[in-house]
C-alpha cells in the first residue's frame, strides 16, 4: 500500500515539475520615424523579414535582461535580417511577445516581424 502511494505521489510531483503555462501578448508599434506621402503610388512591396531574442529568468530574476532589452534586440536583429539598400524602408512592424513559465524558471521570447518596401520615387 505505502508502494503504490510512493508511485502515484512520484507520478504526482514530476506532472507537476514538467507542466507550465505560457501565454501570448501581440504588441504592434511602428519603429520608423520617417514621416512619408503614401498617397501615390511610389513605393512596392520588396518582402517580409523577421528577427527573435530571448531570455531564460531562473526565479524570476536570474539569468536574463529586461523585458524592454529583449525587445530592442529583437527589432535591431530584423533590421539585420532585412540588409536594407538605397532608398528601401522596413513598415508594419509587428512584435509578438511569447512568455513560458516553468516552475522555477520563465523563457521570453519576442518576436519582430515587419515588411520591406522600396520606394521608386
Amino acid at each position: 500500500m505505502v508502494k503504490h502511494a510512493f508511485k502515484v505521489l512520484a507520478t504526482l510531483l514530476v506532472a507537476l515539475l514538467l507542466a507550465s503555462c505560457g501565454g501570448t501578448g501581440y504588441v504592434s508599434r511602428n519603429q520608423n520615424i520617417t514621416q512619408v506621402s503614401l498617397e501615390r503610388d511610389n513605393f512596392k512591396v520588396i518582402g517580409s523579414v523577421e528577427g527573435k531574442s530571448h531570455a531564460t529568468y531562473v526565479l524570476g530574476i536570474i539569468g536574463g535582461v529586461s523585458r524592454r532589452a529583449i525587445k530592442e534586440n529583437a527589432v535591431a536583429d530584423m533590421y539585420r535580417n532585412a540588409m536594407l539598400t538605397g532608398s528601401q524602408a522596413v513598415a508594419n512592424i509587428t512584435e509578438t511577445a511569447k512568455v513560458r513559465s516553468y516552475i522555477l524558471w520563465t523563457r521570453v521570447e519576442y518576436i519582430a516581424t515587419g515588411t520591406i518596401v522600396e520606394f521608386t520615387e
